[in-house]
């Protein structure tokens, strides 16, 4: 996952949790990133419904901006791994999670490998990503999509007043 003479990269990731201690996955995940990369930013956290047909609660989300000797492929595996940790079963598709970890942005990587599509495909249409993202980077941009601030404004209002910041 690191190389000793692997660049340093910069990430965006999205972490989210709506099945069990919401508040102790997140923490459990932080905790893990802290003593292995360089967090520079952690938004809020930000109360957000499910997305997708199946029934579930609500989600607890943030965002986390970090650096590394990490490739991309570096970076899915350690979010794979902070799910690991938290128990996460992938079992239904859209399903409730212990522990939800995306890879939101590496840099200006854009690579459209099924595995890792970054920057990642609907980052550019979910409030739930862009509004944390917006309270530690507000002046982000993601590749072929342009500034957050310019994505939020594009999104229906609907879709960002039901995502709110719990702390």
């Amino acid at each position: 996952m690191s190389t000793a003479d692997a660049p340093v990269t910069r990430a965006v990731l999205s972490l989210g949790s709506n099945l069990g201690d919401r508040r102790a996955h997140l923490a459990a995940a932080l905790a893990t990133l802290t003593a292995r990369v360089t967090v520079d930013a952690v938004s809020s956290v930000y109360r957000t419904p499910p997305w997708g047909p199946v029934p579930q609660g609500d989600y607890y989300n943030l965002t986390v901006a970090a650096r590394a000797e990490l490739d991309p492929y570096g970076w899915l595996a350690l979010c794979r791994e902070l799910e690991r940790n938290a128990g996460r079963v992938r079992d239904i598709r859209w399903g409730p999670r212990t522990l939800d970890a995306d890879v939101v942005m590496v840099d200006e990587v854009v690579s459209v490998d099924p595995d890792l599509t970054l920057p990642h495909p609907r980052a550019h249409e979910r409030a739930f990503v862009l509004l944390p993202w917006m309270e530690i980077e507000p002046f982000a941009q993601i590749p072929g999509h342009g500034p957050i601030g310019d994505l939020l404004a594009d999104l229906a209002t609907a879709e960002i007043t039901v995502v709110g910041r719990v702390s």
